[in-house]
């Protein structure tokens, strides 16, 4: 319990805060115990299904933290939650409807404030932008993993052999990437697929940019310690894992107007569920959880890739968030079971791949 605490600690105290601050606004709205009652249980079920539909992406988030220094761990914490939870959960639905309606920045508050109705239409409007530059940033996330020269331990070996082979022929993910997004395109409408091919694009250029950064300060950081400096930014680790959640992020943004259209209670939901996000990424690192179970990740970036294609088949198909989440806990669930298998065997006799 007291291991628990220590990882979470900040989350409780976080979610009682948002809990209060949900009763003090729902007794200000509505001046009904009823009233307020509702809008406090719309604010747990939020949370809850954050919680419950980002245990991927909390995996996904160790992989990369547990190669960063404990001072950008601690900043991803902290700095990375306000952008989390200020950024994608308030600030990206405002900043979509002033862009899509032409609006200020005080006439969107407004406008979300005193005419939901009209707010989440606008919001959900964005929808096929939103599906391309998230679904090819997710997907590239994912193929990226797979797609490695280098990966020599393999779960599904029938399917990971082969894509690492694949991986000697430069920017292969790319091209079935686009090939992809050229199909689900051919569904839409043109104005639609314009909207969509272009978004995907910039989604592939965003994954692109940010792999380039990091890698350039991977350089820098390298040559530092030829000269005998040991002192790891962890910058660019800090850049994608943001760009990373805020793609987490658009489906449940989006997916929350179907519980609510009122602007402060789907932050206030989601945001807790981010912090959780957080504290589960920290928890992963410093237990060793990544290492202990060799294929978690394997079964967290098959999730990202099936996230990365319903994303972007909702262009043009509607997709219950809770099949997406069920596929990746299902995923991750088998990749778990499958680890602690392969640990009760090792060193006595070889496990086949499911796949194999």
């Amino acid at each position: 319990m007291a291991t628990l605490l220590k990882y979470y600690k900040l989350s409780f105290v976080f979610t009682i805060i948002c809990l209060g601050l949900a009763v003090w606004y729902g007794w200000e709205s509505t001046g009904t115990l009823s009233g307020t009652m509702s809008l406090l249980w719309i604010v747990i079920v939020l949370s809850v299904l954050e919680i419950s539909l980002s245990f991927d992406n909390a995996v996904v988030n160790a992989s990369v933290l547990k190669d960063m220094s404990d001072i950008w761990q601690r900043r991803f914490l902290t700095w990375g939650i306000a952008f989390a939870v200020f950024g994608m959960r308030v600030v990206f639905p405002l900043a979509i409807v002033a862009i899509a309606a032409g609006l200020g920045p005080m006439e969107t508050i407004n406008l979300s404030l005193n005419d939901p109705q009209e707010y989440e239409r606008i919001v959900s409007s964005a929808h096929v932008g939103i599906a391309g530059f998230g679904g090819a940033f997710l997907a590239m996330v994912g193929l990226k993993f797979f797609f490695d020269l280098d990966k020599d331990i393999h779960w599904v070996r029938v399917i990971e052999e082969r894509l690492s082979k694949v991986a000697a022929l430069p920017a292969a993910e790319i091209a079935l990437l686009l090939l992809v997004m050229w199909g689900i395109s051919t569904l839409l409408n043109p104005a639609d697929a314009l909207t969509f091919l272009v978004s995907g694009i910039l989604g592939l250029v965003t994954f692109i940019a940010v792999e380039g950064i990091n890698t350039m300060l991977e350089m820098k950081e390298e040559a530092a310690k030829l000269q005998g400096a040991v002192v790891r930014s962890g910058l660019g680790g800090f850049l994608y894992l943001n760009v990373l959640d805020a793609s987490f992020s658009f489906d449940g943004v989006i997916g929350a107007f179907a519980l609510s259209n009122n602007m402060i209670v789907i932050a206030l939901g989601l945001s807790i569920g981010a912090m959780f996000v957080r504290s589960m990424t920290i928890h992963l690192v410093k237990q060793g959880t990544l290492a202990q179970y060799r294929f978690l990740e394997h079964g967290a970036f098959y999730a990202i890739i099936v996230l990365g294609g319903i994303m972007l088949l909702s262009a043009k198909f509607h997709i219950p968030e809770t099949i997406t989440g069920l596929i990746g806990a299902t995923l991750i669930g088998i990749s778990l079971w499958w680890s602690v298998r392969h640990n009760r065997v090792n060193g006595t006799e070889e496990v086949a791949t499911p796949a194999e």
